[in-house]
């Protein structure tokens, strides 16, 4: 206690220090409590909003109806497979093997650059892709036929392929006997000429192929299949504005 000394007549000021609080300390133990708290609280909401909270399934709507709540039970699953995508991948393995057939006449008859580089791509691609396709069918059980050239066809030897030209006519765009024949036969420009229309030919009928499987009711909804049949088109629509590109050019030479 201090005792302050006034001029006279003034009293005697006393002050006394009075006992307060550390608020600064009080403040910060209460700080730490709350966060403790809710840190531990908040640990505890995933569980607890995962027992009282079930995952819910929604399926989307057809465009302009509304979504659907299924019950948590519900399990994705594979669309059912559908004959037309079987038969599809059946023929067009047939169908590739036939361009692969022309594609191996380039070396022997013609010079062409350009010509030499669009079989090579050709063959590579549609190999790759029968390879695929068999896989396709031999994970699904189903009969995988053999990818072989017409047994017309002279030094074509490829073991495991077997290919009737009965077969291969059901497949559109695929070149007639007739049509393999004069292409055999043909040499220089004039193989150019009949290869270029033949391969247009035979890529149009690919196009109608994958049309067909997507105009069918439930067919193409396997995703493998539906990748593989969209890059076929694309990839083959490509390749026919490519080969007329090159028949316009071939013309126009021979016009001069």
């Amino acid at each position: 206690m201090k005792i302050f000394p006034l001029t006279q007549n003034w009293k005697r000021v006393t002050l006394r220090r009075e006992h307060t609080p550390k608020t600064d300390s009080a403040r910060a133990i209460m700080l730490r409590t709350f966060l403790a708290a809710t840190i531990f609280a908040v640990s505890l909401c995933p569980a607890a909003s995962s027992q009282q909270m079930p995952p819910r399934v929604v399926q989307p709507g057809a465009p302009g109806a509304p979504t659907k709540t299924l019950p948590p039970s519900t399990r994705a699953t594979l669309p059912p497979l559908s004959a037309a995508d079987v038969e599809f991948m059946q023929g067009m393995i047939l169908h590739h093997a036939q361009a692969v057939e022309m594609t191996a006449m380039i070396p022997s008859h013609t010079q062409n650059k350009d010509l030499r580089s669009l079989g090579a791509r050709i063959s590579s691609s549609q190999t790759d892709e029968i390879k695929f396709m068999k896989r396709w069918l031999a994970a699904r059980d189903e009969s995988v036929p053999k990818d072989t050239p017409s047994p017309s066809a002279p030094g074509m030897d490829m073991p495991g392929m077997d290919i009737s030209h009965e077969s291969m006519a059901l497949m559109p765009g695929m070149l007639t006997p007739q049509q393999m024949e004069a292409l055999r036969k043909a040499k220089g420009t004039e193989f150019d000429r009949l290869f270029l229309l033949g391969m247009i030919q035979h890529h149009n009928g690919a196009l109608t192929m994958v049309k067909d499987l997507f105009d069918t009711a439930g067919a193409g909804q396997d995703a493998e299949l539906f990748d593989f049949a969209t890059d076929a088109d694309n990839s083959q629509r490509a390749e026919i504005k490519i080969m007329e590109s090159m028949l316009k050019k071939r013309t126009l030479e021979e016009k001069r």
